[in-house]
């Protein structure tokens, strides 16, 4: 599954905003304050509403007046959010799109919608469709040969208003659509990582598959690749070997006493070190491996400011990490404030965001024809950041 397109209206900065054409690895830049983090808190917004509810994804924001675009006129937050997936061998474009308002002081479900096109012809069919707690589901929306007055609704009422409906009938395999957004959203990575949390030792008896989004669990997650996953670990080591000069080994080693350390060996050294001695571009470096390596692959990937502690040079060799994760079958985001990381993107890959009246617009680089002339002729994308050609978007 691939998202294509994002339509935001009144959340936060992005009043009315239509991304569209969104390749499998995406970039964005754009100064301070014009809503780059705003943007992946989209997603981070939407697995809070799945994982909790509404009510509680709009509070840990500071509450629907902070969430909902200053000055509208409207006392609706809309996303919709359109995305591939094979349904009866036939890859379709499926949208889904949910409306947020306020009543009496507490955030609830408006409409939430999940739809997509039967056949080749006519509107997209709505397979679910709940407003305010109330609505229905397509039980059999697989049967493609039946006309649509013959599809079977159950109707359904949630909990309360504040719950999605995805959450619950996406639980069940029945509903196709459903089920594999809730699979989409709920295995989203949005990168928080922090180094101090990623380094030192580790309860050995611990145990964890994933790298978790602040990479606190590392150590646990290395051990687990090395014992389970080896050759997944081996392609980790041999990686960094050839992105990071000198790192001879890597290795989980637990204590006597029972915890768990990280040790880093050095080609010019016998003894290795452990993670505390170790730079934090090596640790972080490590860390992003460990998450595009995974054996059971995040759909989605969000990653802010990945240059922070690497130095310039290895930035060219992520971005081509994360743009064979992308070719992979995975989808990666990333917001960047780097024209050395620029420097290693395509055209294509591109988006940039700017400030207009207030609120955030967001430019493909490939629809400047400017930008696009000179990349065709050689140059480089962080260059011509850096020389102003991103309109609105001038690097400070």
């Amino acid at each position: 599954m691939r998202i294509e397109t994002i339509r935001l209206e009144n959340f936060k900065a992005y009043r009315d905003v239509f991304i569209q054409d969104i390749p499998p690895f995406c970039v964005v830049v754009g100064a301070n304050g014009t809503g780059k983090t705003t943007l992946f808190d989209v997603f981070g917004f939407l697995k809070d509403c799945l994982t909790y509810n509404v009510s509680s994804a709009v509070a840990k924001r500071g509450g629907f007046k902070e969430v909902l675009s200053r000055g509208s006129d409207s006392n609706t937050i809309k996303i919709e959010i359109q995305f591939r997936m094979p349904i009866s061998e036939v890859e379709r474009l499926v949208t889904y799109h949910l409306a947020i308002q306020e009543k009496k002081g507490r955030a609830m479900v408006a409409r939430e919608i999940l739809r997509y096109k039967r056949g080749s012809f006519g509107s997209p069919y709505h397979f679910l469709d709940f407003k305010e707690g109330k609505g229905y589901a397509i039980t059999n929306e697989e049967e493609f040969n039946k006309p649509d007055e013959e599809l079977e609704r159950e109707e359904q009422t949630l909990d309360s208003h504040d719950v999605l409906a995805i959450k619950g009938l996406g639980q069940f395999q029945r509903f196709k659509a459903a089920n594999a957004f809730r699979q989409l959203i709920e295995n989203w990575h949005v990168s928080d990582f922090h180094i101090n949390l990623a380094r030192g030792s580790k309860d050995a008896a611990g145990f964890a598959e994933h790298l978790s989004d602040s990479g606190d669990n590392l150590q646990l997650v290395a051990k687990y690749l090395l014992d389970h996953e080896p050759e997944k670990f081996e392609a980790i080591i041999n990686r960094m070997k050839s992105r990071v000069p000198g790192i001879g080994d890597i290795k989980p080693f637990p204590t006597e006493d029972g915890r768990l350390l990280l040790k880093f060996q050095d080609g010019s050294f016998k003894d290795p070190f452990v993670d505390r001695y170790v730079s934090d571009g090596t640790i972080k470096m490590f860390a992003y491996l460990v998450l595009l390596y995974d054996p059971k692959p995040h759909p989605l990937l969000c990653v802010e400011e990945p240059e922070n502690q690497l130095y310039p040079k290895l930035l060219p060799e992520l971005a081509e990490e994360f743009r064979e994760y992308a070719n992979r079958g995975g989808q990666v985001f990333v917001s960047t404030h780097s024209p050395d990381f620029l420097n290693a993107t395509e055209l294509e890959e591109v988006f940039w965001l700017r400030k207009k009246k207030g609120y955030t617009e967001m430019v493909r680089a490939a629809d400047d024809k400017q930008v696009s002339i000179y990349m065709r002729e050689g140059d480089q994308m962080g260059a011509l950041w850096k020389q102003g050609l991103f309109e609105g978007a001038d690097p400070i």
